[in-house]
């Protein structure tokens, strides 16, 4: 009913589909700017609480819509997300939305569907499905500790691993999930190293 409704139905098709795959947050995806768009490798750097900015893997449909939505005349450093007349939405749009969803779906309404539900929800399968560790990765929280407060050494997760739970997600091959181990270390040391974005680094 959100993608089929209202009066920009290809942003708030955007919206959705955005959240559903990165479980961003709502300040993250109004962050979103041309410039954090890694075509080569899928990727979308997001900005979230308590400072972390994350490259976070995105499908291909999710890519070609973000990339599409660059006519709407985002400069490389200002907002992506923007009205058919060029100006950069607000949270009040994703409130409308909810709104609109609720006065057409009174299920919406009493479950209190939201942004932060639908990211709850993303992470909660990726939790079942792919372990903690993963989720963790996937929602990529500032502190890293696991359950029982035990720092998160042993059981951090890679962008690989993000990858592939992405990739059951959606259904969508993901670059970055079919990498070779010797290749995912030569990819993470050379990131680390000269932090660069995987695309920037060489290839096996």
């Amino acid at each position: 009913m959100v993608t089929t409704t209202g009066d920009d139905k290809e942003l708030d098709t955007l919206i959705l589909r955005l959240h559903i795959e990165t479980a961003c947050r709502t300040g993250s995806a109004l962050g979103i700017r041309p410039s954090d768009l890694d075509v080569g490798q899928h990727l979308v750097k997001l900005a979230g609480k308590g400072g972390t900015v994350h490259w976070q893997p995105i499908s291909a449909t999710l890519l070609r819509m973000l990339t599409a939505h660059l006519d709407r005349g985002a400069g490389p450093d200002e907002q992506l997300l923007r009205y058919r007349h060029g100006r950069p939405i607000t949270r009040r749009r994703h409130d409308h939305l909810w709104l609109r969803a609720g006065r057409q779906l009174p299920w919406v309404a009493t479950q209190q569907i939201s942004t932060h539900w639908i990211r709850h929800a993303a992470l909660t399968w990726v939790e079942r499905n792919f372990g903690f560790a993963v989720a963790r990765a996937y929602a990529a929280h500032a502190h890293q500790f696991a359950p029982s407060g035990a720092t998160m050494t042993y059981v951090r997760a890679s962008i690989f691993e993000v990858a592939g739970a992405l990739t059951a997600l959606t259904n969508e091959a993901h670059p970055l999930a079919g990498v070779s181990r010797p290749h995912q270390r030569q990819l993470l040391l050379y990131r680390f190293r000269c932090g660069t974005r995987p695309s920037e680094s060489p290839r096996a």
